[in-house]
């Protein structure tokens, strides 16, 4: 019987970091009807931490955000980053990125973090992204949040750090 040959897991890079981003108008986050990030023009990034990331992925996702090209030139193409456009930026933890959807009907969240990993990245993105650029928020982590944002174009990506 002839197969594939086995592929040596050993020396691929763990899953990136993901964040689903929205270019905004504004965006804030609200827990228990208390205003605990808010932000004008810019990106809100949803973000998802699974087992296997690390500070690494955190980094190379900080990246991503600070530098893709989403906002519009002069000539109104995308490309600007977040930076270039002088905008802000909202984290907020997103558990349910990481659910696993493609069985059944009902997510699975067997390759999410456990919550102290999750909370650890998420802190340490956080921190990283606030050394990086000035005008960063977030919303807070484990917590019931609700997110209100106007979505500018409307442009959504899921990033992969």
């Amino acid at each position: 019987m002839l197969g594939l040959p086995a592929r040596d897991i050993s020396k691929e890079s763990p899953p990136p970091m993901k964040a689903l981003i929205q270019r905004v108008r504004r965006a804030s986050v609200e827990v228990d009807e208390r205003e605990v990030g808010a932000i004008g023009p810019g990106l809100l990034a949803l973000v998802g931490v699974e087992k296997g990331d690390d500070e690494a992925s955190a980094d190379r996702l900080l990246h991503k955000l600070l530098h893709y090209r989403v906002f519009a030139d002069a000539a109104g193409k995308m490309n600007l980053n977040v930076q270039q456009a002088e905008g802000g930026l909202l984290l907020v933890s997103q558990f349910t990125l990481a659910a696993d959807t493609r069985k059944g009907l009902r997510p699975s969240f067997s390759s999410a973090a456990p919550p102290a990993e999750g909370e650890r990245l998420f802190h340490y993105l956080l921190e990283q992204a606030r050394v990086a650029w000035p005008t960063v928020e977030s919303g807070e982590f484990a917590a019931d949040m609700q997110v209100s944002l106007i979505n500018d174009g409307p442009v959504t990506f899921l990033l992969e750090g």
